[in-house]
């Protein structure tokens, strides 16, 4: 008689993105105020100058910023932006038309490392490339992120290269549209 391997298969999270509102930035602050965030991510002191950075990007800004919701709870951040309207200069290649970029964090440094933040990004690409204009999906991580970096290749992108950017060192990170066979 063989042995039976049982291995755990991870949750099936399915993921809501709704548009960051004015009534989210006070625990948005406090999210940013996380060392686990912090550490990464650059944010603005306050509340009002957090108001003043993230919403005009709801309606025109570069950026689209999002939380990312289990079971209509706020559990991450994640924002998109198209990269010839503005990320453009971060990068030293010419990016291909229809390409954007993203941002994203987990509130809860809990929660990092259990496959939470890759779904997040998984649900997050698919739901972007719904847009047939949208090509290619890429990320610029600290090459010291390594939680980021894992979770970005386990999501499907491939390093690129790495590179300086306003920020300081980063590792260019790239997902490409799937090809649908037979198209």
């Amino acid at each position: 008689m063989g042995h039976v391997i049982i291995r755990a298969c991870p949750p099936a999270w399915h993921f809501e993105f709704r548009r960051l509102v004015e009534s989210d930035l006070e625990f948005f602050q406090e999210w940013l105020q996380r060392p686990h965030v912090k550490t990464w991510w650059s944010s603005p002191a306050t509340v009002e100058a957090l108001r003043d950075e993230y919403l005009p990007a709801v309606t025109h800004g570069a950026a689209r910023p999002f939380l990312a919701c289990l079971d209509g709870n706020p559990v991450g951040f994640i924002q998109y932006y198209v990269v010839s309207e503005g990320g453009q200069a971060w990068w030293s290649d010419v990016a291909p038309a229809g390409t954007v970029g993203i941002d994203q964090f987990l509130a809860d440094g809990a929660r990092l490392g259990q496959g939470l933040g890759t779904a997040m990004v998984k649900q997050f690409a698919g739901q972007l490339f719904l847009d047939p204009d949208v090509m290619q999906i890429r990320v610029d991580p600290s090459p010291e992120n390594v939680t980021a970096i894992r979770c970005y290749l386990k999501a499907g992108f491939r390093q690129a290269e790495p590179f300086t950017s306003p920020d300081g060192p980063a590792l260019l990170m790239v997902l490409d549209r799937p090809v649908v066979a037979g198209a």
